[in-house]
C-alpha cells in the first residue's frame, strides 16, 4: 500500500518475498512501479476507493507492507504536523485493509517524526488499531547506515503478527558504514543540466557496495540533472565536503536569502564522499552538491544512495524522477525486515 516507486518492494523481492499487488495514487510512481515489477498487479488509485484485496497466497505467509504519506509528520514540515492534516489520517485506509484481508504479517513504515506528532497520537492509534484487528505489534526506529546504506536516515517500522508472534527487528551490522565514495565513483562523470538516460560506467566497480547495485548491467538509467543558474553552480564552487550555505560569500547570497543567518544547515549541503550522505529527501530543493563536481545530485546517484539496484529505472519527467527516489524506503533498509520476518 502507498507502494511510491517501490522502495519497499525491491527490498521485499532482494529478501525472498513476492509483491503481488501494489497500490499507489501518482500515476509516475505507478509506471515506475510497474515497469520494475512486471509481476504485480498495479492499481493507480486513492487507497480509499480500493475496497478488498483479492489476492489467493495459498498456503504462502501473507504481507501487507507500506508507507502512508509522510510529509505531514516529517520534522521539515513542522506546519502539517497535527491531527487537522487529512493526509495524517491515511493510516487507518492501512489498517482497514489490514483489519479485512488478516495477512499474516503487517509492515508498516514512517519517518522518525511520527513518534512526536500530537505527543505520540498518531503512533497509538496505529499500535491499537493492528492490536484491535488481533495483531501482535512492536516498534522500532532503524537507521539505514546500520544495514548497507550509504545515508544517515532514520525510519520507524512498525510489525505485527496475526499468530502471536513477538518479532525480533534486525540487528545493526558491526562492519564499517558505506561511505558516498563506495556509491557514486564508478558512476559516469556528468554536467549541470545533464540529460542522459541510458549511461555506461565511468569504471569497474572497486567498491563491494557499487558491485552490489551493479549487478550484470553494463549500462544505468535516469543520468539526468538539474539545470542550475550559473549563479547557483559559482555557490557550490565555495562549498567543500561536508559544508553548506555558510560558506558561500556573502555577496552571492544575500540577493536571493536577505536573511541568509536563518537559512536550513541542509541548504546547499555538498556531500563529503568519506561519509554516509545526509538525507536524500527533496535533494531538488536542498541544492544537494556532488561530493566532487559542481554541481546537483543525478537521480541515479540519488537512487545509490538510498540502495536502489541498477536495474530499477524511474519514469516521468526529472521532477517526477527526484521525488520518487527521494519518498522511497531504502530497498536495503527494507531487506534487513523482511529478512527478519522470513526468519521469525
Amino acid at each position: 500500500m502507498f507502494s511510491g516507486a517501490g522502495g519497499m518492494s525491491v527490498g521485499a523481492t532482494l529478501a525472498g518475498v513476492e509483491t503481488k499487488l501494489a497500490v499507489e495514487i501518482d500515476p509516475y510512481a505507478a509506471t515506475t512501479f510497474a515497469h520494475n515489477h512486471k509481476e504485480a498487479t498495479v492499481l493507480n488509485k486513492d487507497i480509499r476507493e480500493v475496497h478488498n484485496l483479492d489476492i489467493d497466497a495459498g498456503n504462502e505467509q501473507k504481507i501487507l507492507f507500506g508507507g502512508p504519506p509522510c510529509q505531514g509528520f516529517s520534522k521539515s514540515n513542522l506546519r502539517t504536523r497535527n491531527s487537522r492534516n487529512e493526509k495524517n489520517w491515511l493510516f487507518k485506509e492501512y489498517l482497514r485493509l489490514a483489519n479485512s484481508w488478516q495477512p499474516d504479517w503487517v509492515v508498516l513504515e514512517n519517518v522518525y517524526g511520527i513518534l512526536g506528532t500530537e505527543k505520540g497520537f498518531f503512533i497509538e492509534q496505529i499500535l491499537e488499531g493492528f492490536k484491535k484487528s488481533g495483531y501482535t505489534v512492536s516498534y522500532a526506529v532503524l537507521n539505514a547506515q546500520d544495514f548497507g546504506v550509504p545515508q544517515n536516515r532514520e525510519r520507524v517500522f512498525i510489525v505485527g503478527s496475526l499468530h502471536n508472534e513477538q518479532f525480533s527487528f534486525p540487528e545493526p551490522s558491526n562492519s564499517k558504514k558505506v561511505s558516498v565514495k563506495e556509491a557514486l565513483t564508478d558512476l559516469p562523470e556528468l554536467q549541470n543540466g545533464e540529460k542522459g538516460e541510458w549511461k555506461g560506467y565511468k569504471m569497474p566497480a572497486t567498491f563491494a557496495y557499487a558491485k552490489q547495485l551493479r549487478g550484470r548491467q553494463r549500462k544505468s538509467a535516469n543520468h539526468n540533472v538539474s539545470n542550475n543558474s550559473k549563479l547557483v553552480i559559482e555557490r557550490y564552487k565555495h562549498i567543500p565536503q561536508g559544508g553548506n550555505w555558510k560558506d558561500i560569500p556573502n555577496d552571492l547570497i544575500a540577493n536571493t536569502y536577505k536573511d541568509h543567518s536563518r537559512c536550513h544547515t541542509g541548504i546547499y549541503h555538498r556531500l563529503d564522499e568519506s561519509k554516509p550522505s545526509v538525507v536524500i529527501g527533496n535533494y531538488r530543493k536542498n541544492m544537494l552538491i556532488h561530493p566532487t563536481e559542481d554541481r546537483g545530485l543525478s537521480v541515479r546517484e540519488a537512487a545509490r544512495l538510498q540502495s536502489f539496484p541498477d536495474w530499477v529505472e524511474f519514469k516521468g519527467h526529472l521532477g517526477n524522477q527526484q521525488q520518487q527516489v527521494g519518498n522511497a524506503v531504502p530497498p536495503l533498509l527494507a531487506k534487513a525486515v523482511f529478512q527478519s520476518i522470513l526468519n521469525n
